[in-house]
């Protein structure tokens, strides 16, 4: 278990918890010695769109930590209660005010050493008309030699859009995953 993870004190009573493999288990589990309660901890979704118009692909200019100024994908957590399409639109019109029809799932990457899976779905851009929320500094349409690969905020979206870039040119378009980190 990641130290960083590291549950100290039960959710339900708030006791200290000892870390030990709960009988009919077989890894180790943060277990409430008070009240029973044993915490298992998964990793966390995260899921986002390749929206694409033409032959440009759209991107938002971060206006939150972490990362702040660098540019990304649409992306961010998926909530409790929707399917992890539903949650790639929201965040698609959330971050980039962007109307988008989903083409399926494009990229699932492990990422790791921080307990997430990233889910990004190709999307359509129904028009360019763009309304940016809060956490978007600016959003905008890059042509895949204008873009800001340097600026990149993440490593899923880095790779994300090398596999669309080179799935374009070879004229077809698979689902690929992997880990990161």
């Amino acid at each position: 278990m990641f130290a960083a993870f590291r549950i100290q004190h039960c959710r339900v009573c708030g006791s200290p918890v000892a870390y030990r493999v709960p009988p009919g288990d077989n890894r180790e589990r943060a277990v409430c010695p008070a009240c029973g309660e044993i915490h298992y901890q998964n990793p966390i979704n995260v899921v986002g769109t390749v929206p694409v118009w033409g032959a440009q692909v759209l991107l938002c200019r971060r206006n939150i930590e972490p990362r702040y100024g660098l540019w990304t994908l649409p992306a961010g957590f998926l909530e409790l209660g929707e399917s992890a399409a539903e949650g790639a639109l929201r965040e698609t019109v959330e971050e980039a005010g962007a109307r988008i029809e989903l083409q399926g799932l494009y990229t699932m990457l492990n990422v790791v050493r921080v307990g997430q899976v990233h889910l990004f779905y190709r999307a359509r851009m129904l028009d360019t008309t763009l309304d940016p929320g809060p956490e978007t500094i600016e959003a905008r349409l890059f042509d895949e030699a204008e873009l800001p690969w340097d600026e990149l905020a993440f490593g899923t979206v880095r790779r994300t859009l090398e596999h669309y870039f080179a799935d374009r040119r070879a004229g077809g378009f698979g689902f690929h995953e992997g880990s990161i980190g």
